[in-house]
């Protein structure tokens, strides 16, 4: 084995592993040594598992976490889990590892917009507050 296939070789493995029927997940603990090369890309370690497992749609049901690279470099740590289908992982997942993944979106506008907002809609009922909120957005 030459020097450059060392360097770009990564191993993952999977400790810990247990099987989450109520979550209808499979949770686990990942250890991915990378020698000689920095902290491996979260989504590379998300496609390995999906290889390892044999998962359909990684991208979507795989969710990798928490990855800590170990002083002196060449391992890192971290926490995997594999949801059933995707409907399971956008309900338990939080909303940021969901973000992350690209499986929601973010709110529009700032968190003061949206508040000044709810707070204007506080003075109308019915559907007073409806054109309100037409006119509200159609002024931005």
């Amino acid at each position: 084995m030459s020097e450059t296939e060392k360097k770009t070789k990564i191993s993952i493995r999977t400790r810990r592993f247990l099987t989450n029927r109520l979550l209808n997940r499979r949770q686990f603990v990942v250890e991915v040594e990378h020698p000689g090369k920095g902290t491996v890309p979260r989504k590379d370690v998300q496609a390995k598992i999906g290889e390892m497992f044999k998962v359909k749609d990684a991208e979507k049901t795989v969710v990798v976490f928490n990855l800590k690279t170990h002083f002196g470099g060449g391992k890192s740590t971290g926490f995997g889990l594999i949801y059933d289908n995707a409907s399971f992982c956008k309900r338990y997942e939080p909303k940021y590892r969901l973000l992350r993944m690209g499986l929601a979106k973010k709110k529009e506008g700032s968190r003061k917009q949206r508040k000044e907002k709810k707070n204007k809609m506080k003075k109308y009922r019915g559907t007073n507050a409806a054109k309100a909120a037409g006119q509200s957005a159609k002024k931005k």
